[in-house]
């Protein structure tokens, strides 16, 4: 994304969140994106995911030189792109693994037999991946969201993204609201997916989950501002002095 401005539409009315904002996340890497809250990491993340209350009102998005803006929200899907939400609503009446199983089929081309289409290999592969972050094959049968903990809902939009095979993931304070045990299965799975190919774009206010999953690229976003760049020692120095000292640097 080049120069991005974004204004968040509530009521009918718009506020400036973002300006000007520049970053890129390469194909295999880690990019984790930092700032308190309130900095407009969220806003960032839904903008390039298409939400239609955050609009674009300066500069590109692109992904691997296809422009993004002016494509529905499920086309950016297609092409590769997955947001992983802070806080992932309940959808009640639809199972998990349905849930994948639809999302799977529509990217491979099912047409119409999105549920009927039931690859054995891929349904393996959905037992295997929900073990792999602690998740029981009974868990594939409940609704999505539905009496899920906070833990348990991070780790089905991990589920999502490790079995769709995006091209780009945002993953929106993955490690938020999680035990020591629940940061590492959440940094486990983001190299996991970047070793597969993904770029990775990692949001957190918290420098706890890079101790696990070292970031090629650290960027740090205040008041809607790019505020500074780097490479893990950055995440570091903000452990030791806080996002404070950054105001006013933008």
């Amino acid at each position: 994304m080049d120069g991005v401005s974004v204004d968040v539409v509530k009521d009918g009315s718009a506020k400036r969140v973002l300006e000007g904002v520049t970053l890129s996340v390469a194909p295999g890497k880690v990019h984790a994106l930092m700032g308190p809250n309130g900095s407009g990491k969220s806003t960032l993340l839904y903008a390039v995911a298409g939400h239609p209350d955050y609009r674009v009102a300066g500069g590109r998005i692109s992904m691997d030189g296809e422009e993004l803006l002016g494509l529905a929200p499920e086309e950016r899907a297609l092409k590769g792109l997955l947001l992983g939400f802070q806080n992932p609503v309940e959808v009640p009446g639809v199972r998990l693994s349905a849930l994948v199983l639809v999302s799977h089929n529509k990217r491979v081309g099912a047409g119409r037999a999105l549920l009927e289409a039931r690859d054995p290999k891929f349904l393996a592969r959905m037992r295997e991946v929900a073990a792999s972050l602690g998740l029981s094959s009974d868990f594939l049968n409940r609704d999505v969201n539905v009496g899920f903990s906070g833990g348990e809902r991070k780790r089905a939009e991990l589920l999502q993204a490790m079995l769709l095979g995006p091209r780009y993931v945002l993953l929106d304070e993955p490690d938020s609201g999680l035990d020591v045990d629940g940061v590492r299965i959440v940094a486990q799975s983001v190299k996991d997916m970047a070793s597969a190919g993904a770029g990775v774009l990692l949001v957190t206010h918290y420098s706890r989950i890079l101790r696990y999953v070292v970031p090629d690229e650290v960027t740090l976003l205040v008041d809607g501002r790019i505020a500074g760049r780097g490479g893990p020692e950055l995440a570091e120095s903000v452990e030791r002095e806080g996002y404070a000292s950054l105001r006013g640097r933008s």
